[in-house]
């Protein structure tokens, strides 16, 4: 379908990778992953051929078609929504042209026996039998479903996409790439903009999408969930395995452990034949064996260790004061803009030491609040802070609040104070902005470095309370990962707007959805608010599309029945319960390999009794199969 070989590219004189090789071909669904500025978004560019590399080929196939999202869009306005989408269908509307432009002709005609007239019937008999066969009379339908799938309701369809914001039009865009047909799908975090019920359907619609698929993308799970190879670009090489984010990780670290084990074998082995080789030196009669020992180690092929870039940046989050009980109330809380409701009647009350998530749907008035709770916008309704709050605030758009005509140093020293200038430079040094790398202007950064920049700037102010929204847009994993312990460690109160489940699980015990200008609390943490909401409880079983059907005790069942009945629904939700305490420990562990892979793996048993609890899990798993499987054909009796 598609071969990279011996790929090379630079800038300004520094590879950014060399001499890469790999090929795509049809049901590769590919995790393309890397620190920010390692070249991902640039690769993508390329196999798009919006960008030449400096060496190297690119075989493609004939007549391949590739769809590319990119994270900046130059986007057309003054089409409504459907008639925006439907530019995704270009042989099609070109049939629709020309089975117009004949049909008018038709009707304009009288000469119904020349051969003029005969040859219009021809042609357009052709054309819509073509037509038929590429969906022309299914385009609309299936249009309707992808824009609904991301999120859009029927109102939305017959607006212009001018009254939608960034994010929505980046959804319109996402939906012609996927009703296109395309064989190779590059998607540069497509996740940026879409709530938690719009990425689980993409989830759906590209596990079962027929090409390839190429994915950029920070959000682990939604890699988990979908990709089944990863490739990591890291200092100038990359590293592919036929395996998902995770258990990639897990695969290339026992890999690394093995090229160490054998270098540190053959260095000895190495060592041993040199002391051989100085000791026959110095003997005339053993000058030959001598020679030999030194050609068998010229031969030996030294054994190398991938290099792993594990440069990230050092993260806390420090409180000012402690602040009284109560932080924030808020009461009738309304919002419009212009004609449109966003919030109505909205009643908040915070807690000192609080952890909550906005979640829901874009456009229903998340990120709105946020900016009422920061007073950043005027609203209607009554909002007290309490006793001693200081808020510090993170936008989504935070990075473009940042001046381009500014070097990383001036952002920084700028917003300092009297009494933390003198350490603008260990901070920036903390974000991983070293040595010239302050000297930067704002305006060459990737969208990751402008988020570290802002995550920087914000530990210039003293606080107490942090509310951010969408924090880890544009950060890699591994900084996410440094963000999120951060935010666990954080003393303060915390207000998060996130659509990463990932990144949300053991961040909040407190979740709020957005939908129809109201919210509604959930008093636990993002894994039940899903499990609440149906929508994806994150276990294996349902993410099979599973669904839970429990009978419901009848008054027409026998005693007996009802009994055993009741017996089965308490085996399994004590087999639910084991598999989310295994994978909760499973998942710990996978973070503690991420972060101190030296200090876990080198414990007595620990890889046997990782295994084991592997094993177990899959155990369970297929004990909650065979559960299941039992009381759905108890249920049919």
């Amino acid at each position: 379908m598609l071969n990279i070989h011996n790929l090379s590219i630079s800038f300004q004189g520094e590879y950014l990778f060399e001499d890469i090789t790999f090929k795509l071909v049809n049901g590769d669904r590919i995790g393309l992953i890397g620190k920010n500025g390692a070249g991902k978004s640039t690769m993508l560019k390329i196999l798009a051929k919006e960008l030449e590399p400096d060496s190297g080929q690119i075989a493609v196939d004939k007549e391949l078609k590739i769809g590319f999202l990119k994270q900046d869009l130059d986007f057309e306005f003054g089409k409504t929504v459907l008639k925006e989408s439907y530019e995704a269908f270009v042989e099609i509307k070109l049939l629709e042209e020309k089975m117009k432009a004949i049909n008018i002709e038709l009707a304009e005609r009288e000469d119904y026996e020349s051969d003029e007239y005969h040859q219009l019937m021809i042609d357009i008999n052709d054309i819509q039998h073509q037509y038929e066969i590429i969906g022309g009379y299914n385009y609309k339908g299936d249009t309707e479903k992808v824009l609904q799938g991301l999120g859009f309701v029927r109102e939305d369809f017959d607006k212009l996409t001018d009254t939608f914001s960034g994010g929505w039009r980046m959804r319109i865009e996402l939906a012609k790439l996927l009703l296109q047909n395309n064989d190779v799908l590059l998607l540069d975090e497509p996740t940026n903009h879409l709530d938690i019920e719009s990425i689980i359907w993409l989830e759906g619609f590209l596990k079962n999408y027929p090409g390839a698929v190429v994915i950029v993308s920070h959000d682990k799970m939604f890699l988990d969930n979908i990709t089944n190879r990863t490739i990591e670009i890291s200092l100038g090489r990359i590293y592919d395995y036929p395996k998902p984010y995770s258990e990639y990780l897990i695969l290339r670290n026992e890999i690394r452990e093995q090229q160490l084990a054998s270098q540190k074998n053959q260095q000895k082995h190495i060592e041993h034949t040199e002391k051989l080789i100085e000791k026959f030196r110095a003997k005339a009669s053993k000058a030959t064996m001598a020679q030999s020992l030194i050609k068998k180690l010229d031969r030996i092929d030294r054994i190398e260790v991938d290099e792993d870039d594990n440069s990230v940046m050092t993260l806390n989050f420090p409180i000012s004061v402690t602040p009284g009980k109560v932080v924030i109330e808020a009461e009738n809380i309304s919002k419009n803009y212009d004609e449109k409701q966003v919030l109505k009647h909205i009643n908040l009350f915070v807690e000192r030491d609080s952890k909550i998530a906005f979640v829901g749907q874009n456009g229903q008035g998340k990120s709105t609040l946020a900016k009422i709770l920061v007073g950043e916008i005027k609203h209607q309704g009554h909002l007290k802070l309490g006793h001693n709050v200081q808020i510090a605030y993170f936008a989504q758009n935070q990075a473009e609040y940042l001046d381009g005509s500014k070097t990383v140093l001036d952002t920084m020293t700028d917003a300092a104070n009297e009494t933390n200038r003198t350490k603008v430079r260990d901070i920036l040094g903390a974000f991983l902005f070293r040595g010239d790398e302050v000297e930067k202007y704002v305006k060459v950064l990737s969208g990751g470095e402008r988020n570290r920049l802002a995550l920087a700037k914000l530990l210039l102010q003293p606080f107490n309370v942090l509310i951010m929204d969408e924090p880890t847009n544009h950060l890699d994993i591994k900084s996410k990962n440094v963000l999120k312990e951060a935010l666990k460690k954080f003393q303060g109160t915390l207000i998060l707007v996130s659509h990463d489940r990932d990144f949300l699980q053991g961040l909040c015990n407190k979740v709020y959805e957005f939908k129809d200008h109201k919210i509604k609390e959930y008093l636990g943490d993002i894994d039940f608010y899903l499990e609440q909401r149906q929508l994806n409880n994150l276990r294996e079983a349902e993410m099979r599309n599973k669904v839970i059907n429990r009978p419901k005790e009848g008054k027409n069942q026998s005693y007996q029945d009802q009994k055993k009945l009741k017996s089965l629904n308490n085996r399994l939700s004590k087999v639910e319960s084991q598999i989310s305490d295994l994978e909760k420990d499973i998942k710990d562990i996978d973070f503690e390999l991420q972060i101190n892979y030296d200090k876990v793996a080198t414990k007595p048993d620990f890889f046997e009794k990782y295994q084991e609890k592997k094993t177990k899990l899959h155990d369970l798993m297929q004990n909650w199969e065979d559960i299941q499987l039992e009381i759905e054909q108890f249920n049919d009796c």
